[in-house]
């Protein structure tokens, strides 16, 4: 059986003072199923591309007002993504060398072919692509490292595998919950890897860890000027991920106007860079994390109804630490690693705390121990004390509050004393955000005194 390729939809704008051959050009890609726009100046031509993205422009060179010449500066000064076929009656080799050093991808003589003008549009095109998954690929290799593999044979575990080889090959959104450092993270890495998108960008964002106004450049980028500060153009992280899988971590975070610009994404896969009134075209197939009751942020209007629907599709819930006991075996033993060796007591320890931060917490319990052994045995006594105190904390998580149950008041200062009031690391032994850790620590009354 013989399958055919099916063509990507490009989005093409043609710009030619010859009335007829701009239709004629027009109407030829039209009719294989392109998005096609004219314009018969070089002024109204970039008009048009600050508000629109166009895949390729079919560029006239010789043209009354601004020359092609001129648009293919301005371009190239402010549009670099775009691809450009130039087109000119009255070619010389000048010309052409000229237009190619301005950006010109492809450069085609009057009389033109339409089938050759075809070739050289899609050949633009291909180039294009090429570029911008060089791009892409550059900006997820700054941001991203080898994440470690989920651990579990319980069967709690064994039902998120069975999910997740099921769910993974969908384009569907999926929202992972859970609480905080039960591994929403590797999931959706295994998600995207089980995925036909797997060797596309996979882009990470967590909404906990940035402040709303940041947030809002990170995810769709900013345009030269936007602000103070804006010294360039950077696309957002939506770009980053076009054709790939974008994870949106606590997604609950997300302020109201942000979550109003996310559901617009993902209806109709347009977005504006800050400071501008481009429409730029995105496809990503969007995973989303959060350690809160998303319904009852629906509820208490903090979660737009409209975008909860939109990315709940599919959901994966995670379970806490504390109700697959039997993993924790071999979590310790993963991350303790062959090398060092346990005193008779630390397992049990491990064994007695309730991991209110889940896998989190016990990796960086260990972490924390190698660090303060003194060879390559560790003991209780490298343990955290909040560890080694052994609090079974509640098990009922009380309405609403998501991060806050196993937070007790002593948990907390334990925590806050071992980490000397550093409130980044105190905020990820407890498997919980800043955010939630400066409430707690006005709610408890926990002053700089446990610093020292």
């Amino acid at each position: 059986m013989s399958h055919t390729i099916k063509k990507p939809v490009l989005h093409l704008l043609f710009v030619d003072d010859h009335t007829e051959l701009r239709n004629d050009m027009a109407e030829f890609f039209a009719r294989h199923g392109n998005d096609v726009e004219q314009c018969d100046d070089g002024q109204q031509a970039l008009d048009r591309v600050e508000q629109k993205a166009f895949d390729v422009i079919v560029l006239d060179l010789v043209m009354p007002g601004r020359s092609g010449l001129d648009v293919l500066k301005e371009l190239q000064a402010r549009h670099a993504e775009c691809e450009v076929v130039v087109l000119s009656g009255e070619a010389t080799i000048e010309a052409a060398v000229e237009a190619m050093k301005l950006g010109a991808r492809e450069f085609l003589t009057k009389p033109i072919s339409l089938k050759e003008l075809e070739r050289l549009v899609h050949k633009a095109y291909e180039t294009g692509q090429l570029r911008k998954e060089n791009r892409q690929l550059k900006a997820v290799l700054r941001r991203q490292q080898a994440p470690p593999r989920i651990i579990g044979q319980s069967p709690q575990m064994q039902e998120v595998f069975r999910l997740v080889a099921r769910v993974g090959p969908t384009d569907k959104p999926i929202l992972i919950q859970g609480e905080s450092g039960t591994g929403k993270e590797l999931v959706a890495r295994a998600l995207h890897e089980a995925s036909p998108l797997a060797d596309k960008p996979l882009v990470v964002i967590n909404c906990a860890a940035l402040p709303e106004t940041l947030l809002e450049s990170e995810l769709f980028g900013y345009e030269k000027g936007a602000f103070t500060g804006a010294a360039g153009m950077k696309p957002g992280l939506f770009e980053v991920a076009d054709g790939g899988t974008l994870f949106i971590d606590e997604i609950g975070e997300l302020a109201v106007a942000l979550q109003a610009k996310l559901l617009r994404v993902l209806e109709d896969g347009t977005l504006r860079r800050v400071g501008s009134v481009k429409e730029r075209r995105v496809q990503v197939r969007l995973l989303a994390a959060t350690n809160r009751d998303l319904l009852q942020e629906v509820r208490e209007k903090r979660f737009r109804e409209d975008l909860f629907y939109r990315i709940n599709v599919l959901t994966i819930q995670l379970p806490p630490l504390r109700q697959r006991p039997g993993d924790l075996g071999e979590l310790i033993e993963h991350f303790v690693g062959p090398e060092w060796r346990l005193d008779p007591d630390v397992t049990p320890t491990l064994e007695r705390c309730s991991w209110p931060g889940n896998v989190r917490q016990l990796q960086n319990a260990i972490d924390r121990a190698k660090v303060l052994a003194e060879d390559d045995r560790i003991r209780v006594e490298n343990l955290p004390p909040e560890v080694v105190d052994g609090l079974r904390l509640p098990s009922r998580l009380a309405k609403g509050e998501v991060d806050l149950f196993t937070c007790t008041r002593r948990h907390v200062m334990a925590t806050y004393r071992s980490h000397r009031g550093n409130k980044s690391g105190t905020a990820r032994a407890l498997g919980i955000s800043r955010r939630t850790l400066y409430r707690l620590l006005q709610k408890y009354d926990i002053r700089e005194a446990c610093k020292r």
